[in-house]
């Protein structure tokens, strides 16, 4: 059996303008206000205009957004069959009902081979018995071909997947979110693909439905990469894709999770296989503002993340820690037994993390020769960390600590002093601290404009002492303001004392 997952990733935007608070013409001007107050009711309980889903047709149109190529394009008549699994959590029923009929409406007959629904324990009552009915209809047109998984307890997106992927028989197995609906031959090219190749991955390219009016906005093809903290993100197809002067081919896709959570996996990779975008396969994704599972997403990635460094990332590994902005060593999480995983990885013979580096996701940049890292603290006011600032890139300030992303900062053996995070990625550029040589506040530059220009931007530091600049020998202090409040400052070397959370060793740092 062939599993392709295929990853979400989602944005937020405003609901206000959809109600008719855009200054112009938008859906909803014409409902009145108690339609109104149902519409923004329902909205606050799904992440999406419900009160509309309701009211559109299950086998809506879709437009046709695939590169004009695809539909030129033909098939083999003995393709695999196939099992789409749809995941849900208290969806609204009109959206499972329409994804439901768009995969039956847009998948052969021969190929389509099940439609598995896994519910994580829904608590909606549309979604008990009104389904079921729903479900029974279907099975008028197509017997036995809609399952139901119901969990008995919420058990997360990771177990609703695996719950799905053990329920199913066809010889492909897709795994979707519920608020979808899949394009005209969206199959085909998917399960071409894997006929050609039973080692490769693959995913189709989402295009996104809004939220509010639920227009399709078509997506142009990119591929899934990660960052050190292994969350997902777009990244442009490299340019020898664009080079090949034809935008059906498929393209490279990248890998951030083990095994099904997440993006994809890193041992596809690593053991032989590889990951695929088809630009032919299309599919509509409502891009919702609250998802049901983020309160667990955070956690649950943070362990994964350090599961799947563990097992798969080698001298890496470590990178995942400095990401999260825990301790390299002793982090106090509780990661489980991966040694079994461990031993697969052995007995597969699978490549070193440095070959996916080299190989496949090259502009992942690596966190080299680092000697500590997080919040930024004076003894003075321990309090108070340095922060980056209201306008990231400008002038950081002392804020009351709360150890996010925007006070995390890194010292490297360099002598550079990053603020505010350092970027995962070569294409992006990071902030360094800058000391002008006149005035006494700091500055931070991108580290590339910064060296360019020859700005006094290498540190002196030791735990526990001064931040002293090379170049003009002032320090980083702290100081009270004429406002009644702490602020940062460059100035003469007063011998202030400084603590960054973490310190490693020299050795950790060259590998990490």
């Amino acid at each position: 059996m062939d599993v392709f997952f295929l990853g979400i990733l989602y944005s937020w935007s405003s609901f206000l303008g959809w109600l008719g608070g855009g200054g112009k013409d938008e859906w909803g001007d014409h409902l009145s206000e108690e339609e109104q107050k149902e519409a923004e009711s329902l909205f606050k309980n799904y992440g999406y205009n419900a009160y509309l889903s309701d009211r559109l047709p299950l086998n809506r149109e879709m437009p046709d957004t695939r590169p004009s190529r695809c539909a030129e394009k033909k098939y083999p008549a003995d393709l695999p069959s196939l099992s789409v699994i749809l995941i849900y959590l208290d969806e609204a029923l009109s959206i499972i009902q329409r994804a439901v009929r768009s995969i039956i409406d847009k998948t052969p007959t021969r190929l389509l081979k099940e439609i598995i629904l896994v519910d994580d324990h829904s608590t909606k009552e549309d979604l008990m018995q009104k389904l079921d009915d729903y479900i029974s209809f279907i099975h008028k047109e197509r017997p036995g071909l809609v399952k139901k998984v119901r969990h008995s307890e919420q058990l997360g997106l990771t177990q609703a997947r695996l719950s799905g992927w053990k329920a199913a028989t066809g010889d492909v197995v897709a795994i979707l979110d519920a608020h979808v609906e899949v394009t005209v031959q969206w199959a085909e090219p998917l399960l071409a693909r894997i006929k050609e190749d039973r080692t490769v991955i693959l995913s189709p390219v989402f295009d996104k439905v809004n939220y509010d009016d639920f227009a399709v906005v078509p997506y142009p093809p990119s591929a899934h990469g990660f960052d050190w903290a292994l969350w997902c993100m777009y990244e442009s197809f490299r340019p020898e894709w664009y080079a090949l002067g034809d935008t059906s081919q498929p393209g490279n896709r990248f890998p951030s999770e083990d095994k099904i959570i997440g993006c994809f996996s890193l041992q596809v990779w690593l053991c032989g296989g590889s990951i695929e975008i088809i630009p032919c396969s299309k599919i509509a994704h409502i891009e919702r503002y609250r998802k049901p599972y983020l309160p667990d997403l955070s956690d649950m990635m943070k362990r994964n993340a350090l599961r799947v460094a563990e097992v798969w990332m080698d001298d890496y590994k470590h990178s995942i820690n400095i990401a999260w902005n825990l301790p390299v060593e002793n982090h106090g999480i509780d990661i489980g037994d991966v040694s079994e995983r461990k031993k697969l990885r052995e007995k597969l013979k699978c490549k070193p993390f440095q070959w996916f580096l080299d190989h496949v996701y090259t502009s992942l940049k690596p966190i080299h020769n680092l000697v500590g890292y997080g919040a930024l603290i004076n003894n003075l006011k321990p309090d108070l960390c340095v922060d980056q600032g209201p306008k990231p890139g400008h002038t950081p300030i002392m804020y009351s600590c709360h150890f996010y992303s925007p006070q995390h900062c890194y010292y490297k053996t360099d002598g550079k002093l990053y603020i505010g995070g350092i970027k995962s990625h070569k294409y992006n550029s990071d902030s360094c601290l800058v000391d002008l040589g006149s005035g006494n506040l700091p500055v931070l530059f991108e580290c590339k404009v910064a060296q360019e220009k020859k700005f006094h931007m290498l540190w002196d530091f030791k735990q526990g002492g001064q931040i002293q600049n090379k170049q003009t020998k002032r320090c980083l202090e702290v100081a009270w303001g004429q406002d009644g409040h702490f602020k940062l400052v460059i100035d003469q070397c007063s011998g202030q004392s400084w603590k960054i959370q973490y310190v490693i060793d020299h050795v950790s740092a060259q590998k990490n």
